[in-house]
């Protein structure tokens, strides 16, 4: 999927906002529900308003926001005005710092932090701070200034960063060839069995919502994941699990797990939002929704990362501690087990 962000269209006074493209394995789909998959911000009141106006088109053609959308279609929303400026600017925002040198800086996020600017989200994002932070940082080939890797929003945790273009290049290769060590702590809906294991499985964009990804078994759709896990503590009706990632795919640890039976604590967007295990008393129900209230996002920490200096080569590892929601939500699932019939 491709959003385009300035190129006008021919012959009217109206502007390119988005172009996305349906997969291979697109089912019919409305316009409207179609665009709501793959634009985050979007309503569907807005979508439909937007519809009527004559701001859809699907293949240079506008429609109504019941048009099945088919594979191959071409869907353009259209606007009077230009899209926003995305120019990223720095911004006084402040970082914790876990390490930091000539060449690079490792960086613990908080959950609810953007780590790049993109739609919906141009300020107030890590890039954001640390071009306030470190001069000239080098840019990769996706635009995005000292990143090598990424984390959600929601998430928590470890990221490098790197402060020259020699150490990105460094870097970015560690990560390619899977060099680097990544631990991650997620809390899981579910008795996860098996002591330890190991998740593969392609991962793609989901042909059913664009905002997730699906694990394809078998053929050639997605891209190779590996995650392997080991139980750290099973508290009845969930499992604190470590994950330790082979690769590194946009959402891997919430796509596989989701996958095995076990989406992860609160997850909204892949519904771990939901009492997905467990009693149906009332009482269970709302001690549930408490842990939701006092660990609003998906359970998942960045917890070790590891990796070889790039001018001393150095292994290097980084430790953070499980941020105090996390570790309240986990105090309360204890407590329950506790006190629970086994």
């Amino acid at each position: 999927m491709q959003e385009n962000s300035s190129s006008e269209i021919e012959n009217n006074d109206l502007f390119e906002h988005y172009n996305f493209t349906a997969a291979e394995g697109q089912e019919p789909l409305r316009v409207d529900k179609f665009l709501m998959n793959f634009i985050e911000s979007a309503t569907r009141n807005k979508i439909q308003q937007a519809a009527k106006a004559g701001n859809i088109l699907v293949n240079d053609v506008v429609v109504k926001s019941n048009f099945k959308v088919k594979p191959n279609d071409v869907v353009r929303v259209v606007l009077e005005y230009p899209p926003v400026e995305t120019e990223v600017v720095a911004e006084d925002i402040p970082l914790d710092i876990v390490y930091e040198d000539d060449v690079l800086m490792v960086i613990n996020k908080p959950a609810g932090m953007v780590v790049h600017p993109g739609h919906g989200n141009y300020t107030g994002t890590l890039v954001n701070g640390l071009m306030h932070h470190v001069e000239n940082l080098p840019t990769n080939s996706n635009e995005r200034p000292g990143l090598v890797h990424r984390i959600d929003k929601d998430t928590s945790g470890l990221l490098v960063v790197a402060k020259t273009e020699s150490a990105m290049t460094h870097l970015s290769k560690q990560f390619f060839d899977r060099t680097t060590e990544r631990l991650y702590y997620a809390l899981v809906w579910g008795y996860v069995n098996e002591d330890e294991g190991t998740i593969e499985g392609n991962i793609g964009r989901s042909f059913k919502n664009r905002l997730q990804m699906d694990v394809f078994p078998e053929g050639d759709f997605g891209k190779h994941a590996v995650t392997h896990y080991k139980v750290l503590e099973r508290l009845t009706y969930v499992t604190l699990v470590q994950c330790k990632l082979e690769t590194g795919r946009t959402h891997q640890i919430r796509a596989h797990f989701k996958h095995i039976g076990h989406t992860l604590f609160n997850d909204e967007r892949y519904g771990g939002d939901a009492v997905l295990k467990g009693t149906t008393f009332t009482k269970y129900k709302q001690f549930v929704q408490n842990c939701f209230k006092v660990l609003p996002r998906q359970a998942l920490h960045a917890k070790t990362l590891g990796f070889t200096h790039p001018t001393t080569g150095e292994f290097m590892r980084f430790n953070s501690e499980v941020p105090e929601d996390i570790t309240a939500c986990l105090e309360k699932w204890r407590t329950y087990s506790e006190n629970s019939v086994q």
